[in-house]
This record gives C-alpha cells, structure tokens and sequence, in this order.
C-alpha cells in the first residue's frame, strides 16, 4: 500500500499524496488549503468551532450518547441511554471536530478525542462488530423493532450500517487532521468484518438507512483497499434487487402486516438503482444514496449509474425541489412528495436533507463540471440548511417550512428552533458541514490533454491556493457576497504561464432562479454582468455556465465581477398548487420571507402587486448584518428579512409565499 501520510480532507473529499489514477475529473481544493475572511461566513465558522462543537459534544455527554461506548467497552458499568442510531451523532460530532483541528490546532480538542476514541476502542467487539445498543443489551436487546434480535437481522432500521458509515467519515478526517490512526484503526476493523461478512457469496443485503457507501469511498481512498470500494458497489447494486433478497417494506417482519407500494419505495429498494428515475421515498436516505452512486461511478471511472443519476437530478430540481433547496414535502416518514407537492406550512424540507442534496449536486458538478449543480448547491447552502442553526449556534431547526403560525409546534414539538432533539441528526451534521466549507469554494481540473483549469465556484472573501501542475495559484477574493454582487479576484501564480479561469455566473445573475421551470422571475429581463480583467472589460467564454478566461496569467492580475442584484419577485410552476397565485422574493442567492415581529404581529394581510415598489437597507445591527427589503404599495410598507434568519425573535408568523393581487 502507498504511503498517504500527508493528505488533507474535508466532508465531500480526500486528497492523498499520490491520488488514485481514477476519481472526479474535476478536483476540489481541499479547506485547509482555504482561508474564508467573509463577514458572512467567517463569523459563522468561528461560532461552529467555538459554540456548536463544544455544545454538541456536551449534550451527548449528558444524553448518554458517549456513556454508551463506555459501558459496551467495559469501562463503566451502566445501561444503554437513547437511540439504537445514536453512535452516529457522537463520529458527525468527532467528524467536524477534526476538520476544526486541522484549521485551528487545540490541545484540549485533541485530548478530548484522543480520550473519546479510547471509548469507541473500548467498544468495538473482538471481530470488528460496533454497535452500542447490541453489546451492551446482548441477547436481551430490547430494541428489537429497531436493531434486530441478531446481527443484521434488521437492516431496514436497525442503523448498524449507517452507523458505522458515518465512523469511517469520522476516522479519516481524525487521521488527516492529526495523523493519529486510533480511530482509523477502528474503523478499518469494522470495514473489514464487513467485507468477510456482506458479498456476493455471503449476506445479501443492504442498509435501510443509505450512507455507509460514502464511507467505504473514503475509506478506499485513504486506505487504497480496493475491497472497500468493491462493497460499496455491492451494497448499491443490491438496492432494488427482488431477485437477489427480499425487499424492505416497512415492517415486514411484524405479523399481520400488509406491504403496499409504497414500503420499499420508502428505503429506495424498489428497484434497481441504475433504473430508477424518481427520487422517492426518505429524502435523506435517497440524498445520501445518489451521492455514493456517484462516487462509485467517479472512483470506478464507469458511467454505471450516471443515466439514473440524471433523470433522478431533473426530477429533484424540476419536480421536488422548495424555493430555499430543501426536499422532503412529507412530516410522515420524511419523504419526498409526488411532483409538484410542495406544501409551506406542512413542509418537512429537513436540514440534513439540504445537507444531501448538497453532497450529491456537488458530486454532480466534479462529475460533469456544469454549474447548474453550484447553483442548486449555492440555493440549499444559504437558504434550506443555514436556517437550520441559529446565529448563536446552539438552536435548531429540523423541519425548515415555508411558513408558520407561530403557534404550530413543527420543530419536534417546538414553534421555533431547539437547543436539541431527541434524533439529533442535524444538529451534529451543521457540527460537521460549516467546517468543511471552504473546501467547496474551489476546485480544479488537471491537464491530462486539457488546458488546466481553476474554478472558483462560491464566492467568499478570503484566499485559496489552488494546485496546478505548473505549480500553485493563489486566488484572493474581496467581496460581500452575498449582500453585494461585486467580487475582486486577484490572481497570484507561483510561475507566470497559461490557464484557464473558470467562474460561476449563477443562474439567478443570468434570470434563472432554478435550472428548470420549476420557478421563474416575473421579470424577464437580462441584467447585465460585467467581468474585467486588469480593468479592461474581458471577452470570455461562457461554458456550462462559467465565464472561462483562458488566458497567460501573471502576478498582480485583477478580475472583477459584477453580479446584478435586483430585488426579483418569483413565480411558482403552475403545478405546484400550494403557490398558485403567490409571489415570493429573492436577492441574490437569498431568498426572503415576511415575519409577523417586523409587521404589526401577522403576515396573513400582506400581498404584492405589479405596483410593489421595492427597495433595499444595509441593517448592521439586525439579527446579524444583513440587508432586508422594503416593500411599498399606496403608502403601506412591509419588511422583508433573509429566511435563514427567520425566529430568531421567538415564534410568530412567516411566509416565503405571498399573495399575488
């Protein structure tokens, strides 16, 4: 096996020192080699870092999330506390932490894992097997619906494979960060218990809960065990695979039960996965298992699955997709809806679920280098998963609706955020996501026969270093985004020479809010984008959706990026009832909403016309600095606030969607 000592990671990626000969064509620049200044993004960081991980960690402390490997490893005496998938929080947990750790050394962080990984160690059986609520409850396990009276016995609920998915995450970024192998080395037992007990001439089956083909990827790529990779394709070509095991309905071993079409289409077990065409079912389970199809697909350089990926990508952004990015119409079992349900009130749009959708559109953009997938990244980003923790980073929101009455309690029992749940899935992957975010802002395509090219896909102020063959780039962006569309990119190569610079214009700078038809702007209209070039006005390119430079760079070069930014009003596909009739309005990559605090106590009386002017205040001293709209019809005014930053002033009143008069 080849030395990959030196390597950096992030959430989406692993960057060894000598890369597989297979993977993406178009390579990320890992977040450690990223600095983000943003004012937007910057503080948000540091509040993860500072505020989200410590809390996490000490609320599994106190919910007996850590206790749990513990008392399975013999350390203490005790009884399982929670949920049979609670192990998962505790590595998203160690995940993000390591991701702080390799940007911001901490001695006390570093021991504190070093002691919670003795714990996981602990806890692992003498055959690789890790799975707290098993070992610790025995034969006597009494979470039987859930975790299966013997190993594997119920795969559909159970989580021991989604579990241990998100350790083989949690182990590589451990070991990237600090070169420790402790967790790594539990890890690599477990994914090896796996391949003698999972395969073709083996047990045949797969996991309810998608995610361990993510991991098993990681794994192979920092590992270099083709085995794992190899399982990965097994457990997906599995899915849906009536003649090679019976599919998952819900509750099938219960008696009397009677399956319906619907059970399997719950787990994405209802066919094939290369046949598949709809995104269906668990809207979270179904973003994790197409991100690992295209992974499999990328790191196999085969096309295996990319036909099922595309049409399942146009149905999601066409079809299934809320104005914010978030997915999953359905509170009952967190499922995608039919095309075009998309209801405000009753919407789910969970934040892991944004959280998915923004690994598989970002695979999809290394996958084919198009932007539409940034776009759909960039909507999800800043809107369906940032209104998921709040600016203190110690509130959540699991559902993220479209509007409220502030008297329903949609979020897990509550009419606004929680400082916890019960499933607290999404608290530790905002833990584990908002560290890694540098690492998105950046990518790179090597030659291999094609000019190089360097993308710059978000835009955040701060300094990248990208790795080209002729040796680094450095790019500096100054820019507030996403309050202003203007942004300064200064470009520094270590050698003076040829490369193409490739930068997203988003679709909403071009009037496409989304890639589809699924929404529209009222105004059709074209506002122009300027790009110059040492002050000059560039000529470019523009492919699949970037403006392309390619040009000899030097140091000292300068682009500039101007970005309109309008206030757009959007109109909904008419299909989609619940917005039939109603406006609702972006900025930018932003998208507003009303709140009852900031307009007399209720929302329910506000509309908009073709009359609504509209204008725009820089409020520095809001929730936090943000730029808010004005709406004014016949001397009557409303505000407009970013939905990401939508309860933070208690529960009340909201609404995304606003009659149209």
């Amino acid at each position: 096996m080849r030395n990959r000592l030196s390597v950096v990671c992030s959430l989406l990626w692993i960057v060894p020192l000598l890369s597989p000969a297979q993977d993406y064509p178009i390579r990320p620049v890992p977040f450690t080699a990223v600095k983000v200044t943003s004012q937007f993004w910057a503080p948000r960081l540091e509040t993860n870092r500072t505020v989200t991980i410590p809390f996490a960690f000490k609320k599994c402390e106190e919910t007996g999330r850590i206790d749990n490997f513990a008392v399975a490893g013999g350390l203490k005496k005790g009884t399982f506390r929670g949920i049979r998938y609670d192990d998962s929080d505790v590595f998203k947990i160690i995940e993000g932490a390591a991701y702080s750790l390799a940007s911001h050394p901490d001695k006390q962080l570093d021991a504190y894992l070093d002691d919670l990984i003795h714990k996981i160690a602990a806890a692992q059986e003498s055959d690789g097997y890790l799975y707290t609520v098993r070992t610790i409850q025995g034969d006597s396990i009494k979470d039987v619906n859930g975790a299966g009276k013997t190993r594997f016995s119920r795969l559909e609920g159970s989580h021991e494979l989604y579990n241990v998915g998100h350790l083989y995450e949690a182990a590589v970024a451990h070991f990237q960060a600090t070169k420790k192998k402790t967790l790594l080395d539990v890890a690599v037992k477990n994914a090896d218990f796996l391949v003698k007990t999972f395969g073709p001439d083996k047990l045949v089956a797969v996991e309810g809960h998608e995610e361990v083909e993510i991991g098993l990827v990681k794994l192979y790529r920092v590992t270099g065990k083709k085995a794992y990779l190899d399982l990965a394709k097994f457990f997906l070509d599995m899915r849906g695979r009536a003649d090679k095991r019976q599919l998952y309905v819900v509750g099938h071993n219960q008696a009397g039960h009677v399956p319906t079409r619907h059970d399997s289409v719950y787990f994405q077990d209802h066919r094939p996965v290369a046949q598949q065409t709809e995104v269906v079912g668990h809207a979270v389970r179904a973003g994790y298992l197409y991100a690992g199809m295209a992974d499999v697909d990328a790191v196999m350089g085969s096309k295996t699955y990319r036909p099922a990926l595309d049409a399942l990508w146009n149905n999601a952004t066409n079809q299934k997709l809320y104005l914010t990015g978030g997915v999953g119409a359905h509170r009952s079992g967190e499922n995608f809806g039919d095309n075009y349900e998309l209801p405000n009130q009753e919407a789910y749009a969970e934040t892991c679920a944004a959280v998915a959708q923004m690994l598989w559109n970002y695979r999809m953009f290394l996958l084919t280098g198009e932007a539409r997938y940034l776009d759909v990244f960039e909507r999800s980003l800043y809107n369906g998963f940032l209104a998921g923790v709040s600016e203190s980073g110690d509130q959540f929101f699991y559902p993220n609706p479209l509007a409220a009455d502030g008297k329903e309690k949609f979020n897990m029992g509550l009419a606004t955020r929680s400082p916890w749940f019960g499933t607290a899935c999404c608290p530790s992957n905002v833990a584990r996501v908002l560290p890694s975010l540098p690492g998105y802002v950046y990518a790179v395509r090597p030659g291999a026969g094609q000019t190089q090219r360097a993308f710059v896909n978000l835009f955040m102020a701060g300094t990248g270093t990208l790795p080209l063959e002729k040796g680094n780039v450095r790019l500096t962006q100054e820019t507030n985004y996403p309050w202003s569309g203007v942004v300064k990119i200064s470009v520094e190569p270590e050698k003076a020479g040829a490369f193409s610079l490739a930068i997203r214009l988003p679709g909403w700078a071009q009037g496409r809010p989304v890639p589809g038809d699924l929404y529209r702007y009222t105004d059709t209209r074209k506002e122009q984008i300027v790009l110059k070039v040492n002050g000059k006005t560039a000529t470019y390119v523009l492919e699949k959706g970037f403006a392309v430079l390619d040009r000899s760079w030097k140091g000292g070069d300068i682009v500039e990026l101007e970005l309109p930014m309008p206030v757009r009003k959007v109109l909904a596909n008419d299909k989609v009832q619940a917005d039939r009739g109603k406006v609702a309005l972006e900025r930018g990559p932003i998208v507003y909403c009303v709140e009852g605090v900031d307009n007399g106590g209720t929302v329910s009386n506000l509309s908009i016309s073709d009359q609504t002017q509209f204008s725009t205040v820089s409020a520095p001293d809001f929730i936090t600095a943000a730029t808010l709209i004005k709406a004014k019809e016949n001397g009557r005014t409303f505000t407009a606030i970013p939905y990401h930053l939508w309860s933070h002033r208690g529960p009340g009143e909201m609404a995304v969607w606003l009659p149209k008069k």
